[in-house]
Parts: structure tokens; sequence; C-alpha cells
């Protein structure tokens, strides 16, 4: 049977930064993170909603620096056009599946809505998906808007991984893939990200490649949205050049990108100095950091975005869709060519 454990619970994780308390994107401070899971396997249904809120105020009037870095634009999110624009985030960060789009944009309306002042009429919704059709009865289009409310009363700093939220019915490298989080401490400061994966190519841990046993074909096409969070000075420039950085965390993993891809960061920092007042009138001040100082940050990016793909797997239990389709969670324990830790009880010779 499969042990549910993290990566680094598993083998030693190379790298330069170490991880928050939580090693989870709510190790930034204010940054919460919900779920609301699907499974009905009469149904052959396997989805959800996942909810990030950047803090704990009221985003459209508090808004966040953000940028979008799009790898592969095999997607279908909302409000990214806005924020390549303005370069600020106003709502919570949905995630669902590709189908379901327009009922968490109407679900996280609902919420934002009741929360405007009168002569407020409008809000850019930002909503991510990967499409998760193989273990998913996705033409059913199950979520709707309510659950969205479900996800959000759910809101923590403790984030459940694996097949969970949104991340209930995808498939990462042929095996169940899903929600995997991670975090990392530069200086006095936190990097931490949060994948919903769902895309393929040649996997390997740290260096050692995976072979996919029982999968008949090894998986390549598929999507991933990447949110990154810190709590660092940055403003919209410095986060679209972290942003581009997650990917890399990406192809670390054996990701290439492919054709049916949607690669998709969303970065933000919610440092209080830089909240973007709606109601501001006077002449505002930032502050961020200087460029020459921020390869700490890409570096950390890479490594948690690199964690977060894989405790995505090693969290995923086994799933069963439609028509008896299968995708099993990856266990560690099975695979001779990963060296494990001594204190796993499952060292391989």
């Amino acid at each position: 049977m499969k042990q549910f454990k993290r990566i680094r619970d598993w083998m030693d994780i190379p790298g330069h930064y170490m991880p928050g308390i939580r090693n989870s994107i709510t190790d930034v401070p204010g940054v919460t993170v919900g779920h609301h899971t699907m499974h009905d396997e009469d149904r052959g249904m396997n989805t959800g909603v996942t909810v990030i809120r950047p803090h704990p105020g009221n985003v459209y009037a508090e808004k966040v620096p953000a940028a979008v870095h799009v790898g592969n634009g095999y997607g279908k999110t909302t409000g990214i056009i806005q924020v390549e624009e303005l370069g600020e985030i106003e709502s919570m960060i949905g995630l669902t599946n590709t189908l379901s789009v327009s009922s968490v944009l109407q679900g996280l309306l609902e919420y934002h809505l009741a929360l405007l002042s009168p002569e407020q009429n409008s809000i850019n919704i930002i909503v991510g998906e990967t499409n998760d059709a193989q273990l998913n009865d996705i033409k059913k289009m199950a979520i709707q808007p309510e659950h969205v409310r479900l996800a959000i009363q759910s809101l923590s700093e403790v984030v459940e991984e694996g097949a969970v939220g949104a991340g209930a019915g995808t498939i990462c490298y042929g095996f169940k893939g899903g929600i995997g989080t991670s975090s990392r401490r530069v200086k006095e400061y936190t990097v931490g990200v949060l994948v919903q994966t769902n895309f393929g190519g040649n996997l390997h841990l740290y260096g050692h490649p995976v072979q996919s046993r029982g999968i008949e074909s090894p998986q390549t096409s598929g999507s991933c949205m990447v949110i990154v969070a810190t709590d660092a000075p940055m403003l919209d420039r410095q986060l679209r050049r972290l942003a581009k950085r997650a990917i890399i965390g990406l192809t670390n993993t054996g990701s290439y990108i492919h054709h049916g891809s949607g690669e998709i960061v969303i970065a933000f920092s919610n440092c209080k100095a830089n909240i973007i007042h709606r109601h501001d009138t006077a002449l505002q001040s930032f502050i961020q950091l200087p460029d020459e100082d921020i390869n700490p940050y890409f570096e950390a990016t890479v490594e948690a975005v690199q964690e977060a793909v894989y405790n995505s797997l090693t969290m995923a239990e086994q799933v069963k869709g439609p028509e008896g389709r299968m995708a099993e969670g990856f266990d560690m324990a099975r695979y001779d060519e990963i060296p494990l830790k001594n204190d796993t009880g499952d060292q391989h010779e």
C-alpha cells in the first residue's frame, strides 16, 4: 500500500534554501488556501475547486502587485489580461477544471460583489484551469458557484495536497497528480508556490529517471497552473521576472512544455508597504528590492516549484475515473532507481 509522504520525507533534497515552517505557499504571511473536492466513482466524477487568498483583507480594496507569465498559452484562464496591463490583483485566485471556469468565476464574483460599495460595479476575477477529463466526466460540469463558497469557507494555512480541490482529477507524468506546494526562505522573506499539475514529459526526481511502470504510454500533454507568492517587496516588473523562472522548476522535473500544454504562472507580492489602496487619491510610494539582489529569489522559486510538483505526486492517492480509467498514485518505495533516506524504512540497496 502506498505511503503518503512528501518528497523530502522520502529523499534528500538538493538546493541552497530552506523551506518555511509548513513548506507551503502559506508560509508567506497572510496567504491562505481552501479546497472543495468532489470524488464520486459511481458518477465518474473527480474534480474540485481551489482558492488562494493573497491576504486576509478585502483584496478588491487592498490590491497586491502581480504579474503573469505564459510558458505555453494552451489555456482558458480569466482575468490575466488586466493583470498584465495594470500589474495588480484585486480578487482571490480560483483554480478548477477547464469547463468549470465560468462556475468558479461566478462563485468568486458572488463573494466579492457582496463586499463592494454601491458605486462599485466591476471587478477582475482570476480563474485558472487544467483539463481533468481523463478522470472526470468533465461535460457534466459538476462544479457550481456554491462549491466556491465551500472552498472559501475552508481557507486555511494548512494546505492539503494530492488529489484534492482543483487537482482531484488531474494526471501528472502518467501518475495521479494534483495539488502540491512548497516554500523557501530568502533572508527575512519567503517565496511560496502552489501547483495544479496535469502535464507530462520524462519524469525524473533530482536527476534520477523514473520508469512509468504500468502505464501504457508516457504522458506528454496537459497543463500546469503555478501560483507564486512572496512577501518580499517586489512590484509587477520584478514579479514578472520571478514568474518566468517558475517554468524552470517545471522543466527540472522533466517537462518540455508540450504543444497542447498550458503552463501559466501567476505571481504576487503581499508586502504590506506595497498594498495598493483603492481609495487613496494622493501620490503613492512603493518599495522594491534592488535588481542586483533578486537572484536568490529566482533560485528559491525554481527550487520551490520543483518540490511542489513532486509533492503533488507523492501525496496523491489512486483515482478511478469514467469507463474504468485509472491513475495510480506515485509510490516512491516501488522504484529501485530512487535513493531513499535511511529513516524511511524503505532504503533501497
